[in-house]
């Protein structure tokens, strides 16, 4: 099979698809709609993917920039002839797809697409249904997900649900949380309003002024930055907290080990690669309470949940956590279990090729 992969970005979750599908024995194509800022995923493209020039996939794409991608699209369609195009966000790459009038096109959400911009406006809400009736099947990785797509107009029978998945044999346990002088927090999402890393900085502080001993770690970067800092350091609190910036996926199951909580204040959330990764580490996590978390997460567990956007209940939830650092072993192993019982990328995976069946057997 012909194979045609167009995605927004390059990020890691890409590279988890295409390394897989790289496996398969198809011919895989990727087309990548354009470039934001930062890398996203440092690990190159499999070698056995076939990335393909064309207009875009050189810096942001806009609204204005549609028709003549929409154009060059066609072209790269027409002379790769793909027996299928898989293609996400809704609204974007799998928006220019629809457009182009090809079939079938296998659509994937990746949260963010239907729990946000489905809603921003009359043109996304339209963007969105349209995308969704020209999709031969539609892809997603939580119940929300599912939910949102039938709500927009796709018919259940053709929406496929799974989490991504974590890789287990690379997320593994390492020493048991709760067992050091210190505490640790480690936060992986990027430095955005999104996902709610200002709530996490001012709940450390509310929380390391009862327990010094506590430290944060928080990977990543972005528009947040200034934000972050500033509330870190008037709540003399900088000290205790590392700001290792963007550090690579060689390094990062290292730091979910060496942590003691996983804690995440996303206030929009299909299924989190993040927290699945973690509790695959063994870790009890300490989520706001959407969702996309509750689908994961069941309180006293395998971790807790608190009020989204509130500091005030992510700073109690800590000292509570903290209160019960005997109990997190267990809990670690609890998430772990949970882990390979649901969220196992080698068997999940399954789930994407039969929802390539589906598409194929469609057009046929």
């Amino acid at each position: 099979m012909r194979l045609l992969y167009f995605s927004r970005d390059y990020t890691t979750h890409d590279h988890r698809f295409l390394s897989a599908l790289a496996k398969t024995g198809h011919r895989v194509f990727y087309l990548q709609l354009e470039q934001r800022g930062h890398a996203l995923e440092d690990r190159p493209l499999p070698a056995e993917i076939e990335q393909v020039r064309w207009a875009g996939g050189r810096g942001p794409a806009t609204l204005r920039d549609g028709p003549r991608l929409l154009l060059d699209l066609r072209r790269v369609l027409k002379e790769i002839q793909p027996d299928l195009v898989h293609a996400g966000p809704l609204q974007r790459s799998a928006f220019l797809v629809a457009l182009s009038g090809y079939r079938p096109l296998v659509s994937s959400s990746w949260g963010y697409d239907l729990i946000q911009d489905a809603s921003r406006d009359v043109f996304w809400h339209w963007a969105t249904r349209y995308t969704l009736q020209r999709s031969a099947v539609m892809i997603g990785d939580s119940d929300i997900i599912r939910q949102l797509a039938r709500s927009y107009g796709m018919p259940n029978e053709r929406i496929v649900t799974f989490p991504w998945g974590a890789d287990l044999e690379r997320y593994t346990p390492g020493a048991e949380p709760g067992c050091k002088a210190t505490f640790t927090l480690l936060s992986t999402r990027g430095w955005e309003q999104i996902y709610g890393v200002d709530v996490i900085a001012r709940a450390f502080v509310q929380a390391a002024r009862q327990y010094p001993e506590l430290r944060l770690v928080m990977l990543g970067n972005g528009s947040q930055a200034s934000v972050l800092r500033q509330i870190i350091q008037q709540g003399s609190v900088y000290e205790q907290v590392l700001f290792p910036g963007q550090v690579s996926q060689a390094d990062l199951p290292r730091y979910y080990r060496s942590s003691d909580l996983y804690i995440s204040a996303s206030h929009s959330d299909g299924t989190s690669i993040s927290l699945l990764e973690a509790m695959a580490c063994g870790r009890p996590a300490i989520v706001s309470n959407i969702p996309g978390n509750r689908e994961w997460v069941q309180p006293g567990v395998n971790g807790w949940l608190f009020a989204d956007g509130s500091a005030d209940a992510l700073s109690e939830a800590i000292l509570n956590a903290i209160s019960q650092r005997s109990q997190l072993a267990a809990m670690g192993r609890s998430a772990r279990r949970i882990a390979e019982e649901r969220a196992n990328w080698e068997e999940n995976f399954q789930h994407l090729l039969r929802a390539y069946d589906m598409a194929l057997a469609a057009r046929q």
